[in-house]
């Protein structure tokens, strides 16, 4: 397949901030690009040569899409499955592959996995619903506190809560879910993993992730992560596992904790672009999405070492504020060196919603993370009325 001529078509399902810099890539090739997404005002829409609006679920709107395409990859995990598979049996190459995304997109089947195949996870418990959920509780079979996980459908920290009570358990949705131990750790970690059809491998540095307590999403994400060298391997050796696991095309987050005790254990997995490799844009050889689009068109892999140290910040709407989307002091932090804001185009912010991010990269990590968090401080996601 000739992927550097304009007669190739690969589609994308899904058109939020992961497609659209994924579009940027396509750019280095010579290729058409199809998305589907929902909303009318996708952030991909003006990136790609032909974009439909339709649901990422129902199984017409899919099939139908995939029929136009030569290649079907996704920026999002929530998608039709079983139009896939159809697609699949006629022929069409689709990375990541129904089979894998059944076993991720279901975060029950998803711990199961991780247990089957004697990877390192927390403990855990599944559920129909919150009645399954309370009589388990009443049977001291579970106990507070646990960490509550949809088993569906949950995104940028939706669908996750730490329960230490039974008044946590109010406002829980009634729907099939997982309770996990709740795990004392240092660090949350993370992984990318790419790997092309060939069955090429490469993993890019280990990251370090900082949390927002309330929103559950990530504020910081430091690459290299400050960790020792034996945590490091540690960290990539599980991945790889989990990678050869889950038999991926294109790109794996592996996101995990490093607990108190220096073990490493799997919180979860995407497999597409990550929130945890947008430092790649600017710090790596090879950003993840280069690497997302060499893996599923089975070309050889970039390399994923870093130039400089890297610190993504995310910038997401505040609290208090809702409507048309005003990035206040924008132009206060694009003057200091180092210093990549990147706006994923969505008009309309509300609270702790994702609308951009910035990447601040350094030679010294010091003084990486040093303007990291004045950039956090002066940069403001509001709403002028």
């Amino acid at each position: 397949m000739n992927y550097f001529s304009s007669d190739f078509r690969l589609g994308i399902l899904g058109g939020g901030q992961l497609g659209k810099m994924l579009l940027t890539e396509t750019r280095k090739f010579d290729i058409q690009t199809f998305v589907l997404d929902p909303s009318e005002e996708a952030p991909s829409r003006f990136g790609c040569n032909n974009f439909y609006k339709g649901s990422l679920m129902d199984f017409d709107t899919v099939y139908q899409f995939g029929k136009m395409v030569n290649l079907l990859t996704i920026e999002i995990e929530n998608v039709n499955l079983d139009a896939l598979d159809l697609l699949e049996e006629e022929g069409l190459p689709i990375f990541p592959s129904p089979k894998t995304l059944r076993l991720i997109q279901n975060k029950g089947k998803q711990k199961d996995l991780y247990v089957t195949n004697n990877i390192p996870t927390s403990k855990h418990l599944r559920f129909v619903g919150l009645d399954d959920l309370k009589n388990s509780l009443s049977k001291d079979e579970l106990d507070f506190p646990f960490v509550w996980k949809s088993a569906q459908f949950g995104y940028d920290g939706n669908g996750v809560k730490i329960c230490r009570s039974a008044l946590d358990l109010i406002k829980l949705p009634d729907v099939e879910c997982i309770a996990e131990e709740l795990i004392p750790f240092k660090n949350e970690l993370a992984v990318i993993v790419a790997r092309n059809f060939s069955g090429e491998i490469k993993t890019y540095p280990v990251v370090e992730m900082e949390f927002h307590p309330e929103a559950n999403q990530v504020e910081y994400v430091i690459c290299p992560a400050r960790i020792n060298d034996s945590i490091t391997q540690k960290a990539q050796e599980v991945a790889l596992k989990v990678s050869e696991t889950f038999n991926h095309v294109g790109l794996l987050a592996v996101e995990m904790f490093q607990t108190e005790d220096d073990e490493i254990l799997v919180n979860e997995v995407a497999p597409r672009p990550h929130n945890s490799g947008h430092y790649s844009i600017e710090a790596s050889y090879t950003s993840q999405f280069e690497n997302h689009l060499r893996a599923i068109l089975d070309l050889p892999l970039g390399s994923t070492d870093s130039k400089v140290a890297g610190i993504m910040v995310n910038l997401v709407g505040e609290e208090g504020f809702e409507g048309p989307v005003y990035y206040e002091n924008i132009e206060q932090i694009m003057a200091i060196n180092g210093v990549i804001p990147h706006i994923y185009g969505k008009k309309e912010t509300r609270p702790f919603r994702k609308m951009g991010h910035v990447t601040i990269v350094n030679r010294d990590m010091v003084v990486a993370r040093r303007i990291a968090e004045e950039v956090k401080n002066s940069i403001r996601v509001i709403s002028i009325q």
